[in-house]
């Protein structure tokens, strides 16, 4: 029997890189999907995952889920993708998601999405040794949600698809390092006690400024209160440019959209490169598109709010 399996990339809205620190964030799926295909076979495994950054999320999704299930040997499995690896979309975590969901299937064992979330979020744990589990929850449920760390709350922001333009930086960032770079900074050594409390205290501050904007918006979201979306926007990146993890590259980009119309603007995820994201009204969105591409953008076509893990066949 092959059962084939879909999981959709992600982005996040609101709350980077506060989320590792048991803050909520918003993040919604997108359009562009991760397939699975399985089906059992003799002898050992067999992967063939050409478009996926790192197979190492398929053998520790088949590993996790081996180990806690006594599933037997002899699997196939393919994947291909809608996306490239270096958007920063979370091809990791949905095609872990996805492989998960097909395993289950395979065997009969009907997950729920809190348990696909669950095994999800240890693999990328297992392998990255950093996350909140944002990026799996996006993948597993779909839509767009309000999460908090480690998915202590996993809630549905009710909106319908968001007028997003979203510009690629052209640089593929290594989001494991650097949230393990801001961690250093946090929460440093060789310093006085005096010194880390000092540092750790103007982080806290910003991860708070962060959280405030994350309430606000979930509540502006649901009223279509775009303008003021925007300006939370605004207000996002600039304290991500405060946590240093932003680029004079997406700083361009963003100022472009911002100047070509739109209500607002941020990096998209942790930083250092991928991706921007813009809120703009439909009347401007060609110029915005022009301005982004302008500033050295390009532009990625996709849909948010999208359906979450589901079987194809």
């Amino acid at each position: 029997m092959r059962i084939k399996t879909s999981a959709p990339g992600k982005l996040m809205l609101f709350g980077e890189h506060a989320v590792v620190y048991n803050r909520p964030c918003i993040v919604t799926a997108v359009s562009s999907r991760i397939q699975v295909a399985i089906e059992q076979t003799p002898g050992r495994f067999k992967i063939d995952a050409p478009q996926v950054k790192d197979v190492r999320f398929v053998e520790e999704t088949i590993r996790v889920f081996k180990n806690k299930f006594k599933t037997g040997n002899g699997l196939s499995i393919k994947t291909q993708s809608d996306f490239s690896y270096q958007y920063g979309f979370g091809s990791s975590s949905a095609v872990t998601v996805a492989t998960i969901l097909a395993m289950s299937k395979l065997y009969h064992l009907n997950l729920s999405l809190k348990n696909i979330f669950s095994l999800g979020y240890q693999v990328a744990l297992n392998i990255q040794g950093v996350g909140s589990g944002f990026d799996i929850a996006a993948a597993t449920y779909g839509g767009t949600i309000y999460f908090l760390t480690g998915g202590k709350k996993i809630e549905p922001v009710p909106v319908k698809n968001i007028n997003l333009v979203i510009g690629y930086s052209g640089v593929k960032a290594d989001t494991p390092k650097i949230v393990k770079s801001l961690k250093l900074k946090v929460s440093p050594k060789g310093r006085s006690s005096y010194g880390r409390k000092n540092q750790k205290s103007k982080y806290v501050k910003i991860f708070n400024q962060i959280t405030e904007i994350v309430e606000d918006a979930k509540k502006k979201l649901v009223n279509k209160n775009w303008q003021r979306v925007g300006k939370l926007m605004n207000y996002n990146h600039q304290l991500l440019q405060k946590l240093e993890v932003s680029t004079e590259k997406l700083d361009k980009m963003c100022q472009a959209a911002v100047g070509a119309g739109a209500y607002g603007a941020k990096l998209s995820g942790a930083g250092g490169g991928d991706c921007m994201i813009s809120l703009v009204s439909k009347d401007k969105r060609n110029l915005l598109e022009q301005a982004i591409e302008k500033a050295g953008g390009q532009i990625i076509n996709v849909d948010n709010n999208a359906e979450g893990v589901k079987t194809e066949n």
